[in-house]
Order: structure tokens, then C-alpha cells, then sequence
């Protein structure tokens, strides 16, 4: 929005435009690594996520199911961890820090959790959880 000065330039206000045309990029949105570097490069906290989750998605597709899933939840925690400690994580960044580290971080663990406590045979017991589970399977 424009507001007239006195001497009849266009001055910018403060406040923001009624429309707007573009959506602002996440705070840490910006690239990984130097404009130089290749793509890869540039976007190394994102492939690295990425290719863990696909590790972890191949071993539960070659009948891993534990592992490969508590890979997948350890691939999002560590996508939560390179938000918070990087400055700058390329297109890890979706949202802003705090929502991404919040997102990444429950996700993550909820997934480790609940895998832990698959049966048979869970590694993990959390009487509050399985009760809640035999409640709604009834």
C-alpha cells in the first residue's frame, strides 16, 4: 500500500499490500551450500533425509518391518535436528523453524514409538498406549 508524501512522490508504508502476488520463502530456505556447488550439493540436508527415509522404506519392503521403520522415524528426526542447527537447509525448509522442527520432531517419534510397540513381540511396552489402542479396536 502507497501513501502520498508531501511533495507528491510515492512514499511505501508500513503496512502490508491489501493483495499479495507471491508467498514469502521459509526463514533457512536458502540454499545449502554455495551458488557454485551442483544441485546435490546445494541441497544436501534434503537428500540425506530423503535417502535414509528410502533405506528405511527398503528394508521394510524386504520384510524388516522394525528396522526399516525406525529408520524412517530417525530420518525425520534428523531432518528436525538439521532444521534447528543449520542455518540454511534448502528445501528441507517447508514451513517456518519452529513448525518445521515441531513437525519433523513429533512425526519422527511417533513413528519410533509406535514402531517399538508393534507386535509380536514389542521392544517397547507403554501401558497408557496399548490400553488406548485395545479401547478403539475393540
Amino acid at each position: 500500500m502507497f501513501a502520498e508524501a508531501s511533495g507528491g512522490g510515492k512514499k511505501q508504508g508500513r503496512r502490508f499490500p491489501l493483495w499479495t502476488r507471491d508467498t514469502a520463502r521459509p526463514e533457512g530456505g536458502g540454499r545449502a551450500a554455495p551458488r557454485d556447488a551442483p544441485a546435490p550439493a546445494r541441497q544436501w540436508p534434503l537428500i540425506s533425509v530423503l535417502s535414509l527415509t528410502g533405506v528405511g522404506l527398503l528394508l521394510t519392503a524386504f520384510d524388516q518391518f522394525r528396522i526399516g521403520c525406525i529408520l524412517v522415524g530417525v530420518a525425520l528426526l534428523g531432518g528436525a535436528v538439521l532444521r534447528w542447527v543449520l542455518p540454511s537447509v534448502g528445501m528441507l525448509a517447508v514451513r517456518s523453524r519452529f513448525t518445521d522442527m515441531v513437525t519433523y520432531g513429533i512425526l519422527g517419534l511417533a513413528i519410533v514409538l509406535l514402531t517399538m510397540m508393534a507386535q509380536p513381540k514389542p521392544w517397547l511396552t507403554i501401558p497408557f498406549l496399548q490400553d488406548t489402542l485395545h479401547f478403539t479396536v475393540r
